[in-house]
């Protein structure tokens, strides 16, 4: 039975490089995909009419894109995604960044392993590459490893990494965690591991190669490592029953 695949595309202010990712799209991506959902988190530059203009020149009539009018944040625009994903019957979810950190061409590779029954959840991870020579700023490299770290220790996982941003998730096992209680910061992309952790949902990893560019400037490293250790906070109080948090109540 073929499976329904939606490859959704975060950007915001992306006009230097939607170009790029779009381009990745080759026609062997293509058959893989059923749908490409681009949201255009409420830009203030040029991403909107760019990948209206490639999509009228292209003729791609699988490419699907709108313009948030509120800005959602990097996790609440995944959420918009992943409900759209819910209601429109996609079997996978493929979130793409509009920045092109994160290579579109290994979208078949990413969600091999859910076709094939084999995991719920997969994403492309840079740690079991070569991060620093892919231009991996060496304080984020330090920083991904320490929280990483931190999170395998209390979720009790072997995961390489937590912090990508290429995902690839069954739809089915998005229906089972109640991810619209996360964070609309950026934080979101480990809460949402936390929450298929707790549900025992099937995770795998595919290498991935690092590409650091223009994503950067919109991360603050030393909160977004604060917020992490929160969350870790909140999780193993509601595992211990001594602060209920909805969203870690699996």
């Amino acid at each position: 039975m073929k499976r329904r695949v939606l490859a959704f595309i975060i950007a915001y202010n992306a006009e230097k490089t939607i170009t790029k990712v779009l381009n990745n799209f080759s026609k062997n991506i293509l058959k893989e995909i059923d749908e490409i959902l681009l949201a255009d988190d409420e830009s203030s530059d040029q991403t909107l009419l760019i990948a209206q203009n490639y999509k009228k020149k292209r003729r791609l009539s699988k490419l699907k894109i709108i313009k948030h009018v509120k800005n959602k944040g990097y996790g609440g625009n995944q959420k918009w995604g992943y409900n759209y994903a819910i209601k429109n019957k996609f079997d996978i979810v493929v979130m793409v960044h509009g920045d092109a950190q994160y290579p579109s061409e290994y979208i078949p590779q990413l969600i091999k392993p859910i076709k094939e029954n084999k995991a719920e959840f997969v994403f492309g991870s840079r740690m079991t590459g070569h991060p620093l020579k892919g231009g991996m700023p060496l304080h984020k490299y330090l920083g991904n490893k320490f929280l990483t770290f931190i999170e395998n220790l209390i979720l009790k996982t072997k995961l390489s990494e937590f912090h990508s941003g290429f995902r690839a998730y069954s739809v089915k096992a998005l229906k089972e965690i109640p991810f619209n209680y996360n964070s609309d910061d950026f934080h979101f992309d480990s809460e949402i591991i936390i929450q298929l952790v707790s549900a025992k949902e099937k995770i795998a990893e595919i290498t991935i190669p690092t590409v650091y560019g223009y994503e950067k400037s919109h991360v603050n490293v030393f909160r977004y490592g604060l917020n992490i250790l929160k969350i870790l906070g909140e999780y193993i109080a509601t595992k211990s029953k001594i602060i209920k948090y909805k969203k870690f109540e699996i």
